[in-house]
């Protein structure tokens, strides 16, 4: 038997770098759109990239402090900390303080923090430890009800918090779910019915149902010789049909009102420059402002000028593209796939199921971050307020993308002693 290497000689420090990249890319981007026009010093505590700095070395010793614990430690334990988050998301609906319309912070004097955040790699490692379990088979009915159960818990309470955007996330463990052999077919329903929702606000509900109605005829038409699917198709038009009739109420008594101004200004039903519109508007001007190569470090005016709100946080994205251009936008998502793909790629190089299944849940969180707060930056997805990984502004994000990332690394250095 070959001689196992020592846990630090197996970290994968690709995966490392690429996290180094990005943080530095965040603070220098948090600098330039925060600092006045005379900086001093950049351990001023009482600016915004000064805190961030703190954050990224409180965040490097959590790393750290992963790195050195047992790898075994995480799956041991994933239940314990997800039931711990579960009673946290609980006890912020009592005791929580209320921050942009959201009620999913603890405050202690100048400190908050955001559970919501810290959920997701807690129900990444439950979702593993449960997937992972000897005799839990995808085809069973029960392992399908059981796992969707440990993604909706936390979602419903975040949701019930107010967050959407972060409830949205759990989603995302659609593709966990589908690569450990779930049916396609969840994945099917879910897309048809994101379409039904757009089409449904935008064209009258008889119209909707009339085109239903129309494509199930001429399915019925092309497979006539085959009667036995003539009782499911017919099933699936009633569905359907249910659920258009569902929007509007859904759209009129479930979302909050700035929600739906979002999502009617996203689909062009309404305008509102000056409303539900303006930061969406404000980004894509900084953006574009930036052209090819953009106005240089420091020389961005939207940026530098705050015409563009939460542009450290969740609009970060348009104070790098109006600094560094089409170039530095480009470099930017170059380095976040090639993360995206070096995850998937050491996920698939495990030996313990847990550690392949709780990677491809690092994946599915970021490739979601990161795919929704571009989106919503560009206009081409509802403004839910989550943050772009690594790179906004703020200690709760930087430190739970942060864990995430390095119990993963952790499992992937461990993975030689896995027999």
């Amino acid at each position: 038997m070959r001689n196992r290497e020592k846990i630090s000689g197996n970290i994968d420090w690709v995966t490392v770098l690429l996290y180094s990249i990005l943080v530095f890319i965040g603070w220098i981007s948090i600098f330039t759109a925060s600092a006045g026009e005379d900086v001093t010093t950049l351990f001023d505590t009482g600016t915004r990239y000064g805190k961030q700095l703190i954050w990224i070395g409180l965040a490097i010793t959590l790393a750290i402090i992963i790195m050195i614990i047992d790898a075994k430690f995480f799956s041991t334990f994933s239940y314990v900390f997800y039931f711990v988050m579960l009673l946290i998301l609980i006890g912020v609906l009592f005791f929580g303080s209320t921050v942009a319309g959201s009620k999913s912070w603890f405050k202690i004097g100048e400190f908050a923090i955001q559970p919501a955040e810290f959920a997701k790699f807690a129900t990444a490692l439950a979702l593993a430890k449960y997937l992972s379990t000897l005799n839990v088979d995808m085809r069973k009915l029960k392992t399908k009800v059981i796992s969707i159960g440990i993604l909706i818990a936390p979602a419903l309470l975040i949701l019930m918090q107010n967050d959407t955007g972060s409830a949205l996330v759990y989603f995302s463990f659609v593709i966990v779910l589908f690569r450990e052999g779930f049916s396609g077919l969840l994945l099917i329903v879910g897309i048809i019915m994101a379409v039904l929702f757009i089409v449904t606000l935008l064209f009258s509900e008889l119209y909707v149902i009339a085109f239903l109605l129309l494509l199930t005829i001429i399915v019925l038409v092309f497979l006539r010789k085959y009667r036995k699917l003539w009782k499911p198709i017919i099933g699936i038009m009633i569905l359907s049909a249910a659920f258009v009739f569902s929007v509007n109420y859904a759209f009129e008594n479930v979302l909050e009102p700035h929600q739906k101004k979002r999502i009617n200004v996203l689909l062009g039903i309404e305008q509102d420059l000056r409303g539900a519109g303006y930061n969406v508007n404000q980004s894509k001007i900084a953006i574009g402002s930036g052209g090819f190569s953009g106005k240089g470090f420091r020389n961005g005016v939207l940026t530098r000028y705050n015409f563009v709100p939460e542009q450290s946080t969740d609009f970060i994205f348009c104070t790098i593209g109006e600094e560094w251009g089409f170039i530095g936008v480009s470099v930017l998502i170059l380095i976040f796939l090639i993360l995206l793909i070096r995850i998937i790629l050491l996920a698939e190089r495990q030996r313990s199921k847990f550690s392949r299944i709780y990677g491809y849940g690092v994946a599915s969180i970021l490739f979601f971050h990161f795919t929704i707060n571009i989106g919503m930056t560009i206009g081409l997805a509802p403004v839910v307020g989550i943050p772009l990984p690594f790179l906004s502004y703020g200690g709760s994000s930087l430190w739970a993308f942060t864990v995430l990332l390095f119990i993963f690394l952790k499992q992937d250095a461990n993975r030689l002693n896995v027999l």
